[in-house]
């Protein structure tokens, strides 16, 4: 499935920083905490506290953010559907990998347990 260019355009240019409070909005109002929405974060990107830290001062956009970030081996087990679009048919990189962080923040919120969330072969 292929996304228009300007709407990969537009999420490379989308701040982590803009994006994260409504990350944490969204699981704690479901129930769960900032620490469990940090270690999906750091399955899918490999970054530990100080570093997503230092992103969101920077206000790293998530071109960079996915660019200094090392990708979970297991990602591609992450499928569904996100925003209208397939994860899995995704053809645009880093459009597919914003739409994995979507959609582990959202099973988060939706009470998927963290061990389904972090995914393993």
């Amino acid at each position: 499935m292929s996304t228009t260019p300007e709407h990969d355009a537009r999420v490379a240019k989308l701040t982590f920083a803009s994006v994260y409070p409504h990350y944490i909005t969204k699981v704690e109002k479901k129930g769960r905490t900032k620490t469990e929405l940090h270690q999906v974060i750091t399955w899918l990107t490999g970054f530990d506290e100080a570093k997503l830290q230092k992103l969101i001062e920077d206000k790293a956009t998530f071109k960079t953010f996915f660019e200094k970030a090392n990708l979970n081996p297991n990602a591609h087990l992450i499928t569904g559907v996100i925003c209208g679009y397939r994860i899995e048919n995704i053809n645009t990189k880093l459009t597919r990998e914003v739409r994995y962080l979507d959609k582990l923040v959202d099973e988060l919120a939706k009470g998927r347990k963290i061990e389904k969330i972090l995914r393993s072969a």
